[in-house]
Order: structure tokens, then C-alpha cells, then sequence
């Protein structure tokens, strides 16, 4: 079993919980795969009992993944299992806590897979390059680079509740 942790600080927590479940984002995020979302919530925010499938390519390979959200506790955790694609199992955590006037943001990854050690390799480098993608893009669009001035508003165009749709 493989487990990988990212931490990082942005803010507020309501934002970011609620870009860490945007189906649009996560492909804004991953566009250099070309991966998209086929099956089940499509665009938006995904919420508890939904489930998404993502088709994408990695290592030359079109991969496809279905993932629920198992757990929500807004806002701070949900978690996405898998409940098909190429791992043995994959879980994936997301907590979000206030600190210090910024949102600590930790996403967890456990998995198993199959075969033997390329696998091991291969599963860990595309976790830690798809989540730094992913976070990064968190940061850029809840506006990190310039909370102390407001923020950005960039990020509106990824999160519903400010458009008054969201659930």
C-alpha cells in the first residue's frame, strides 16, 4: 500500500473545500492529460453519494477512474473512493482546517495495486504530479497570492456558490 500527503495554506476554508470537489477545476487542473469527466456529475460540484468517471491519459495509456464521494462534512473533509479503475483500491481524504487566518489544506492518498514495483513507481509519480497540479491550481484561484488585498476573483468561475447554484 502506498500513502502520499500534501499540506499546504490558503483560504478561506468554504472556498477551498468547495474547489477541491469541482469537477470543472480538477479538468482545468489535469487539462495536460486530456482528462475529462465522462460519467455521473460531469460539471459543478460533486457532492456525498455522487460518483464521476474520469478518462484521461497516463504513462500513453487512456485510464479511466469512478470514484463516490464516501464522506462529507463541510467544510472540513470528504473523501472519494474508487469504485472502479486500475488500482486495487484508492482512497483519497481532503481536510481543510482554519489556521492562523489561512485554510491548512491536507490531501491523503492510499492505494494498492496489482503488480509489483513499476506500479509502485508509476501510481506515486502520477499522484504527487496530478495533486501538485491540482493544489496549485486550489491556490492560484482562491486568490493565496493576494489575500492580504481581498483576493482574487478568478476563482468565481469554478465555484458555484457564488454564482447562488450550488448545493
Amino acid at each position: 500500500m502506498v500513502r502520499i500527503e500534501l499540506v499546504t495554506n490558503i483560504a478561506p476554508i468554504e472556498r477551498c473545500f468547495d474547489l477541491s470537489r469541482s469537477i470543472d477545476l480538477h479538468m482545468a487542473s489535469t487539462d495536460w492529460t486530456g482528462e475529462r469527466a465522462i460519467a455521473g456529475v460531469t460539471s459543478g460540484l460533486i457532492g456525498l453519494d455522487q460518483t464521476v468517471t474520469w478518462q484521461g491519459r497516463h504513462f500513453g495509456l487512456k485510464i479511466q477512474h469512478t470514484s463516490q464521494i464516501t464522506a462529507f462534512d463541510r467544510p472540513r473533509h470528504f473523501q472519494d473512493s474508487m469504485v472502479r479503475g486500475i488500482f486495487r483500491s484508492f482512497c483519497h481524504d481532503h481536510y481543510f482546517e482554519n489556521a492562523s487566518g489561512e485554510t491548512r489544506m491536507k490531501v491523503s492518498w492510499c492505494s494498492q495495486r496489482l503488480s509489483g514495483c513499476w506500479a509502485v513507481w508509476s501510481r506515486a509519480r502520477w499522484i504527487v504530479t496530478c495533486g501538485r497540479c491540482w493544489i496549485a491550481g486550489i491556490a492560484a484561484l482562491s486568490g493565496r497570492q493576494s489575500l492580504r488585498s481581498g483576493g482574487s476573483s478568478y476563482w468565481a468561475k469554478y465555484h458555484e456558490y457564488s454564482r447562488g447554484t450550488g448545493k
